[in-house]
Protein backbone atom coordinates (compact mmCIF):
# COMPACT_ATOMS: atom_id res chain seq x y z
CA UNK A 1 0.00 0.00 0.00
CA UNK A 2 2.50 2.38 0.97
CA UNK A 3 4.69 1.49 -2.25
CA UNK A 4 1.21 2.46 -4.13
CA UNK A 5 1.21 5.75 -2.33
CA UNK A 6 4.86 6.43 -2.86
CA UNK A 7 4.27 5.79 -6.87
CA UNK A 8 1.10 7.97 -7.14
CA UNK A 9 3.55 10.63 -5.58
CA UNK A 10 6.40 10.21 -7.25
CA UNK A 11 4.03 10.46 -10.58
CA UNK A 12 2.27 13.37 -9.44
CA UNK A 13 5.89 15.28 -8.34
CA UNK A 14 6.68 14.44 -12.09
CA UNK A 15 3.90 15.53 -13.98
CA UNK A 16 3.95 18.99 -11.73
CA UNK A 17 7.86 19.30 -13.11
CA UNK A 18 6.78 18.40 -16.33
CA UNK A 19 4.02 21.15 -16.70
CA UNK A 20 5.92 23.86 -14.73
CA UNK A 21 8.68 23.77 -16.56
CA UNK A 22 7.03 23.22 -20.04
CA UNK A 23 4.99 26.91 -19.19
CA UNK A 24 8.52 28.91 -18.76
CA UNK A 25 9.06 27.85 -22.07
CA UNK A 26 5.64 28.78 -23.08
CA UNK A 27 6.19 31.88 -20.79
CA UNK A 28 9.10 33.16 -21.99
CA UNK A 29 9.40 36.32 -23.59
CA UNK A 30 10.76 35.37 -27.16
CA UNK A 31 7.91 32.71 -28.36
CA UNK A 32 7.22 34.64 -31.35
CA UNK A 33 8.21 36.26 -34.59
CA UNK A 34 11.23 38.71 -34.32
CA UNK A 35 13.01 41.16 -36.58
CA UNK A 36 17.04 42.34 -35.16
CA UNK A 37 20.05 43.93 -36.68
CA UNK A 38 23.59 43.59 -35.40
CA UNK A 39 26.97 45.49 -35.84
CA UNK A 40 30.52 43.55 -35.24
CA UNK A 41 33.41 42.61 -36.34
CA UNK A 42 34.54 40.14 -39.12
CA UNK A 43 37.38 37.88 -40.25
CA UNK A 44 37.50 35.82 -43.22
CA UNK A 45 40.61 33.00 -44.49
CA UNK A 46 41.07 31.88 -47.62
CA UNK A 47 43.28 28.28 -47.59
CA UNK A 48 44.57 27.07 -50.81
CA UNK A 49 46.55 23.76 -51.78
CA UNK A 50 48.21 25.05 -54.56
CA UNK A 51 48.11 22.96 -57.84
CA UNK A 52 49.71 22.84 -61.15
CA UNK A 53 50.27 26.51 -62.81
CA UNK A 54 48.29 27.22 -65.92
CA UNK A 55 51.47 28.01 -68.33
CA UNK A 56 51.80 24.76 -69.68
CA UNK A 57 55.17 24.23 -68.02
CA UNK A 58 53.86 21.81 -65.31
CA UNK A 59 55.18 23.55 -62.69
CA UNK A 60 53.67 23.66 -59.67
CA UNK A 61 52.45 26.22 -57.55
CA UNK A 62 51.53 27.36 -54.05
CA UNK A 63 49.34 30.00 -52.67
CA UNK A 64 49.65 31.99 -49.08
CA UNK A 65 46.84 34.09 -47.97
CA UNK A 66 46.75 37.30 -45.56
CA UNK A 67 43.33 37.08 -43.13
CA UNK A 68 40.81 39.96 -43.87
CA UNK A 69 39.55 41.77 -40.74
CA UNK A 70 36.49 44.42 -40.91
CA UNK A 71 33.65 45.36 -39.32
CA UNK A 72 30.37 43.56 -40.50
CA UNK A 73 26.39 43.45 -40.06
CA UNK A 74 23.34 41.35 -40.83
CA UNK A 75 19.91 41.94 -40.14
CA UNK A 76 17.49 38.78 -39.73
CA UNK A 77 14.26 38.03 -39.55
CA UNK A 78 12.95 34.41 -37.12
CA UNK A 79 10.66 32.88 -35.01
CA UNK A 80 10.85 30.77 -31.53
CA UNK A 81 8.24 27.98 -30.44
CA UNK A 82 8.13 26.76 -26.96
CA UNK A 83 8.86 22.85 -26.91
CA UNK A 84 9.21 21.75 -23.09
CA UNK A 85 11.83 21.49 -20.53
CA UNK A 86 12.51 25.03 -20.72
CA UNK A 87 13.57 24.56 -24.40
CA UNK A 88 12.54 26.49 -27.40
CA UNK A 89 13.31 25.89 -30.57
CA UNK A 90 13.34 28.72 -33.73
CA UNK A 91 14.15 28.97 -37.03
CA UNK A 92 15.77 31.82 -38.75
CA UNK A 93 17.21 33.85 -41.88
CA UNK A 94 19.80 36.54 -41.64
CA UNK A 95 21.59 38.73 -44.51
CA UNK A 96 24.90 40.34 -44.18
CA UNK A 97 25.48 42.97 -46.52
CA UNK A 98 28.72 44.81 -45.63
CA UNK A 99 31.36 43.81 -47.70
CA UNK A 100 34.71 43.34 -45.79
CA UNK A 101 38.35 44.65 -46.66
CA UNK A 102 40.32 43.02 -49.53
CA UNK A 103 43.56 40.96 -48.40
CA UNK A 104 46.42 40.00 -50.36
CA UNK A 105 46.96 36.51 -51.80
CA UNK A 106 50.46 35.80 -53.05
CA UNK A 107 50.63 32.57 -55.81
CA UNK A 108 54.62 31.69 -56.45
CA UNK A 109 55.77 29.07 -58.88
CA UNK A 110 59.32 28.37 -57.61
CA UNK A 111 60.70 26.84 -60.27
CA UNK A 112 60.43 29.75 -62.26
CA UNK A 113 61.14 32.00 -59.58
CA UNK A 114 57.33 33.82 -60.44
CA UNK A 115 55.30 35.43 -58.03
CA UNK A 116 51.81 37.24 -58.73
CA UNK A 117 49.90 39.16 -56.49
CA UNK A 118 46.13 39.68 -55.65
CA UNK A 119 43.12 40.40 -53.22
CA UNK A 120 40.02 39.04 -52.38
CA UNK A 121 37.63 39.62 -49.57
CA UNK A 122 33.86 38.42 -48.41
CA UNK A 123 31.29 40.85 -50.63
CA UNK A 124 27.99 39.58 -49.15
CA UNK A 125 26.28 36.72 -47.36
CA UNK A 126 23.11 35.04 -45.89
CA UNK A 127 22.46 32.41 -43.35
CA UNK A 128 19.05 30.04 -43.06
CA UNK A 129 19.28 28.04 -39.82
CA UNK A 130 17.57 26.54 -37.16
CA UNK A 131 18.15 27.77 -33.37
CA UNK A 132 17.61 25.43 -30.37
CA UNK A 133 17.50 27.46 -26.99
CA UNK A 134 17.00 27.28 -23.81
CA UNK A 135 14.87 29.87 -21.28
CA UNK A 136 17.19 31.22 -18.41
CA UNK A 137 14.22 32.77 -17.30
CA UNK A 138 11.32 34.40 -18.44
CA UNK A 139 13.51 37.70 -20.19
CA UNK A 140 16.77 35.91 -21.10
CA UNK A 141 17.66 32.99 -23.52
CA UNK A 142 20.92 31.44 -24.51
CA UNK A 143 20.54 29.54 -27.98
CA UNK A 144 22.50 28.15 -30.22
CA UNK A 145 22.29 27.90 -34.53
CA UNK A 146 23.14 25.17 -37.11
CA UNK A 147 22.49 26.22 -40.55
CA UNK A 148 23.14 26.22 -44.31
CA UNK A 149 24.79 29.89 -46.01
CA UNK A 150 26.02 31.17 -49.08
CA UNK A 151 28.28 34.33 -49.47
CA UNK A 152 30.08 35.45 -52.43
CA UNK A 153 33.84 36.34 -52.71
CA UNK A 154 35.73 38.44 -54.87
CA UNK A 155 39.36 37.00 -55.64
CA UNK A 156 41.60 37.76 -58.45
CA UNK A 157 45.01 39.43 -59.85
CA UNK A 158 43.11 42.24 -61.43
CA UNK A 159 42.14 44.12 -58.33
CA UNK A 160 39.61 46.44 -60.22
CA UNK A 161 38.11 43.58 -62.00
CA UNK A 162 37.99 40.79 -59.38
CA UNK A 163 36.17 37.95 -60.67
CA UNK A 164 32.87 37.06 -58.53
CA UNK A 165 32.93 33.51 -56.21
CA UNK A 166 29.39 32.04 -55.16
CA UNK A 167 29.75 29.38 -52.51
CA UNK A 168 28.08 27.97 -50.08
CA UNK A 169 28.65 25.49 -46.50
CA UNK A 170 27.41 25.01 -43.05
CA UNK A 171 27.32 27.61 -40.15
CA UNK A 172 27.01 27.58 -36.73
CA UNK A 173 26.29 30.12 -33.74
CA UNK A 174 26.11 30.52 -30.11
CA UNK A 175 24.20 33.54 -28.74
CA UNK A 176 22.81 35.18 -25.77
CA UNK A 177 19.44 37.71 -25.55
CA UNK A 178 17.89 39.61 -23.26
CA UNK A 179 14.87 41.21 -22.88
CA UNK A 180 15.50 45.13 -22.69
CA UNK A 181 11.92 46.55 -22.11
CA UNK A 182 8.80 45.10 -23.85
CA UNK A 183 9.80 43.50 -26.77
CA UNK A 184 12.81 45.41 -27.42
CA UNK A 185 15.92 43.30 -26.65
CA UNK A 186 19.72 42.96 -26.91
CA UNK A 187 21.75 40.17 -28.01
CA UNK A 188 25.30 39.64 -28.62
CA UNK A 189 26.63 36.62 -30.48
CA UNK A 190 29.88 34.31 -32.28
CA UNK A 191 29.39 33.17 -35.43
CA UNK A 192 31.63 30.77 -38.08
CA UNK A 193 30.81 29.43 -41.36
CA UNK A 194 33.10 27.13 -43.37
CA UNK A 195 32.16 27.26 -47.34
CA UNK A 196 32.56 24.33 -50.09
CA UNK A 197 36.01 23.44 -51.08
CA UNK A 198 35.91 24.59 -54.81
CA UNK A 199 38.81 24.88 -57.83
CA UNK A 200 41.05 28.09 -57.58
CA UNK A 201 40.95 28.78 -61.62
CA UNK A 202 44.73 29.62 -61.53
CA UNK A 203 46.14 25.90 -63.06
CA UNK A 204 45.26 22.06 -62.32
CA UNK A 205 44.32 20.64 -58.99
CA UNK A 206 44.71 23.78 -57.00
CA UNK A 207 41.36 24.70 -54.84
CA UNK A 208 40.50 27.26 -52.15
CA UNK A 209 38.81 26.64 -49.04
CA UNK A 210 36.76 30.28 -47.47
CA UNK A 211 35.79 30.58 -43.63
CA UNK A 212 34.54 33.15 -41.57
CA UNK A 213 34.01 33.89 -38.07
CA UNK A 214 32.06 36.92 -36.62
CA UNK A 215 31.05 38.79 -33.19
CA UNK A 216 27.95 40.51 -33.73
CA UNK A 217 25.98 42.77 -30.85
CA UNK A 218 22.82 44.05 -31.48
CA UNK A 219 19.07 45.06 -30.65
CA UNK A 220 15.85 43.28 -32.11
CA UNK A 221 11.85 43.25 -31.05
CA UNK A 222 10.32 40.36 -30.58
CA UNK A 223 6.40 40.90 -31.83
Amino acid sequence: MQKRKLAVALTAFASASFISTAALAEQSAFGGFYGQAGIGYGSTSLSSTGGTYNDGSGNNYSVSTNRSNSFTGTVGLGAYFPVANYFLLGVGAEYAPIAGSQANYTVSVPAETISNAGTYNLKNSYNLFISPAIAINKDSLAYAKIGFTGASFAIGTNTPNPANINSSGLSLGLGYKQIIRGGLYGFGELNYASYSTRPDGLGTGGTIKPTTTSALVGVGYKF
